[in-house]
């Protein structure tokens, strides 16, 4: 089966995955928080743009955490026992680098897209 790149569902996938990390850590950057509740945090913060799902969360958490990003614990919330993560240092550090790495990004997203639109023009 060949891939749809005309599909725009196909780009936001792609998007998605590779903002997965850095939403994670984002939201971990503001409070320590628990699988369910960092995919509803990262959804909450995108508007519903990047909604991670529970198969991409927990990966990704177990390799931060092997990496020495994140540390967990497990604790009592709302009655149930929950593995919470919580951002380490070199968490903080690594969100603060993608942050800047993606910011460094969007302008040239923006310009070769604007490009694009005055030579179809």
């Amino acid at each position: 089966m060949s891939v749809e790149y005309t599909n725009r569902r196909y780009w936001n996938d792609v998007i998605n995955m590779s903002l997965c990390k850095f939403f994670i850590l984002r939201v971990l950057y503001a409070q320590p928080s628990y699988g369910y509740e960092i995919i509803r945090k990262v959804s909450s913060l995108t508007g519903g743009f990047c909604v991670p799902t529970e198969g991409a969360v927990y990966p990704v958490l177990r390799e931060f955490e092997r990496d020495g990003c994140v540390t967990s614990d497990r604790q009592v919330v709302g009655g149930r026992e929950r593995k919470v993560y919580t951002l380490t240092p070199l968490g903080r550090e690594a969100f603060e680098v993608g942050a800047e790495v993606w910011q460094g990004a969007i302008p040239h997203i923006q310009h070769a897209s604007e490009a694009t639109r005055k030579e179809a023009g």
